[in-house]
């Protein structure tokens, strides 16, 4: 039989096309860990959204504590996290998707208190990575996402490098290459209105 606890320490990275790679994400996800996973614009570190004990770990790794993203599977679950009208959903909803973040008013429960921002809001990204649909859609809470990087340095794009700079901290790395990207264009979702924060 496997020693699960050696698996653990060998499995640090996997191609995200693998057949195993969205189990074993899922799994790490539900046991309080934290993974590194591609996105369309840079890497992103993921944990359950709903789980203090992991947020802590980002927040360790990053140095630093603030608000943090989380993905949505689809427009359809994103608006239902939304508390917003009807009117002001569809507005958001038309720019939300691929490399574009929203920051919105959000029910309670969604996620932990300790990631939203002022007033119960929360950023929101639907990304166009299928590693990201597939992750968002089967597991059950929201995820983190959040750039691969300690807090005042570059977001890092090569696997190697990510594995040698925070294999110590992290449980998984969902790698898909160099990803030469930028971050997220943030947009904040105000007074029936989208504000541009970050281009």
């Amino acid at each position: 039989m496997e020693d699960k606890t050696e698996l653990k320490a060998v499995i640090k990275i996997i191609y995200w096309e693998n057949e195993t790679a969205l189990e074993l994400a899922c799994s790490v996800l539900k046991n309080d860990g934290v993974i590194v996973y591609p996105t369309d614009t840079l890497y992103g570190f993921g944990c359950d959204a709903k789980n203090e004990s992991a947020i802590e770990k980002i927040n360790a790794i990053k140095g630093r504590k603030a608000p943090m993203s989380v993905l949505a599977p689809n427009r359809e679950i994103a608006a239902k996290w939304m508390n917003i009208s009807q009117n002001d959903k569809n507005i958001v909803l038309e720019k939300l998707g691929g490399s574009t973040t929203i920051i919105v008013p959000v029910n309670d429960g969604i996620t932990s208190p300790s990631i939203t921002g002022d007033k119960q809001t929360l950023g929101v990204r639907i990304p166009d990575h299928k590693f990201c649909q597939k992750l968002s859609e089967a597991y059950p809470n929201p995820i983190t996402t959040t750039s691969v990087n300690r807090t005042r340095q570059e977001p890092l794009t090569n696997p190697e490098k990510i594995l040698s700079e925070f294999a110590r901290e992290i449980d998984l790395i969902i790698e898909d290459g160099i990803i030469e990207g930028s971050g997220s264009t943030i947009y904040n979702f105000q007074d029936r209105k989208l504000n541009i924060i970050r281009s």
